[in-house]
């Protein structure tokens, strides 16, 4: 069975058969997770008794962390020795060793006259371990300032904003074999899970043309609810799902289509809300991100096959009232460090540390100046953190300058696909992530070979 380009349009009547017998799983978007379908849509499995698609280096893992609304570059890693840094923001200008965590003192490279905003504590840690890595200046040319086609262009890796997520292609192309002609057959074996995003919907990144991400803001909800909807439906449902495809089934056949995907949301669904019902082993902190980063823990924990996964921590959008030392962005930074120390904390606990890259990144950065509300506007290059043992640890690239602007904004000194470029290379192990990216870009080395 050849691999569908356009998985919606495969097999759409049995999709809507089995949307109407109840036989659907509650997330947070109104679609069946695609993964459920893999059958159906032919994706490639593991070889008969195997437990594993060959070629394939399943034991590394990438979370990638979102900062939503555009986070404030220059206000998270700041040029304190610059005084034009303090003359272009008056009343939000961090200074002092009580606002500031200076880089330079642990004498990483390029660390030399940059600092962490004081809310990034935990992050400071994990650099001081040498598990951080700081990439300055990281944006693309002819910036847009939407935060949403901003997004899309850093979610495609393209810079008209449209087509398929770089991840999704990723694992359409590494992990699946697309376009790379016959699948595998079902029998049970295990198989390489698709991008699990934490949240309401699946970013855009995720979407592939083969796999389709699996989204859910709870693990209560990522569960079949056909008994919610009526006593009736339990029945046949566990009947089918005990069945299995049974000998002498067309295996293209409408009954053989639910017989598969029943049994996948079943065993999938008790895998993962399992996975996450244990206790982790550090205590995580209580805000949104800690609470899906805790769950992505578990699930690492948990030996899940899945290898990216994504998290969103958002409210950066700070035109108003952003505060320096303290404040509504002081306070968002701290939401972040804390969440990613307490994950590094756990996965080390796991001895699961070294398997796992983390890479964080918002849509675009803030204007250089602040502007009449105590906020900062709209801007374009920002930082990236790279976290894990893996990393090359220190600041990447320099600091953007403060007086050659454009038209009041940093430019950009490295493009955020160079970035890609090295986690897909030097992490996930593309040969050549051209094909995905859809364009050549020098690694920026950021990551350990």
């Amino acid at each position: 069975m050849s691999l569908h380009n356009n998985p919606s349009e495969a097999n759409a009547f049995t999709r809507r058969q089995f949307l109407t017998t109840g036989l659907t799983l509650a997330s947070a978007s109104v679609a069946v997770p695609m993964f459920l379908q893999r059958s159906a849509f032919g994706l490639p499995m593991a070889a008969p008794g195997m437990s594993s698609i060959p070629g394939v280096n399943e034991d590394r893992i990438l979370v990638v962390c979102q900062l939503s609304g555009g986070n404030d570059g220059l206000n998270t890693v700041i040029p304190f020795r610059d005084d034009n840094y303090y003359r272009v923001r008056p009343g939000i200008g961090l200074r002092g060793e009580d606002q500031l965590l200076e880089l330079s003192k642990v004498g990483a490279k390029g660390s030399e006259g940059v600092a962490l905003h004081r809310g990034l504590a935990g992050i400071k840690n994990l650099y001081d371990e040498g598990m951080c890595a700081v990439v300055q200046g990281v944006g693309y040319p002819n910036p847009n300032r939407s935060h949403f086609k901003s997004m899309d262009i850093w979610q495609t890796a393209d810079m008209s904003g449209t087509g398929d997520g770089w991840l999704g292609r990723y694992v359409d192309a590494e992990c699946c074999g697309y376009g790379k002609g016959e699948s595998g057959q079902p029998d049970g074996s295990q198989t390489i899970y698709p991008p699990i995003a934490i949240g309401r919907t699946a970013p855009l990144a995720l979407e592939g043309r083969s796999v389709k991400p699996v989204a859910f803001e709870t693990p209560d909800l990522f569960r079949w609810m056909g008994a919610d909807v009526h006593d009736s439906l339990v029945e046949p449902y566990q009947r089918i799902a005990e069945q299995g495809v049974t000998e002498g089934t067309d295996p293209e056949s409408n009954a053989a289509f639910l017989m598969r995907t029943t049994l996948d949301a079943q065993v999938s669904s008790d895998q993962i809300r399992k996975a996450v019902e244990q206790r982790p082993l550090v205590n995580y902190p209580g805000s949104a991100l800690g609470r899906q980063l805790q769950m992505v823990g578990s699930m690492i924990r948990a030996g899940l096959k899945t290898r990216v996964y994504y998290v969103t921590h958002g409210g950066f959008d700070t035109h108003s009232g952003q505060g320096g030392a303290f404040g509504r962005h002081a306070q968002l930074l701290g939401q972040f460090a804390d969440a990613m120390n307490a994950f590094y904390r756990d996965l080390k606990a796991q001895e699961n540390d070294g398997r796992v890259l983390s890479m964080c990144f918002s849509e675009f950065g803030r204007r250089v100046s602040q502007n009449a509300s105590g906020g900062t506007d709209h801007g374009t290059a920002a930082p990236m953190f790279l976290l894990g043992p893996m990393v090359n640890a220190g600041v990447v690239g320099n600091h953007p300058s403060l007086t050659n602007l454009d038209n009041g904004d940093l430019k950009f000194g490295i493009d955020f696909r160079s970035v890609y470029a090295d986690v897909l290379e030097r992490w996930l192990g593309t040969k050549d992530s051209s094909q995905i990216l859809e364009g050549r870009f020098r690694a920026t080395r950021v990551v350990k070979a």
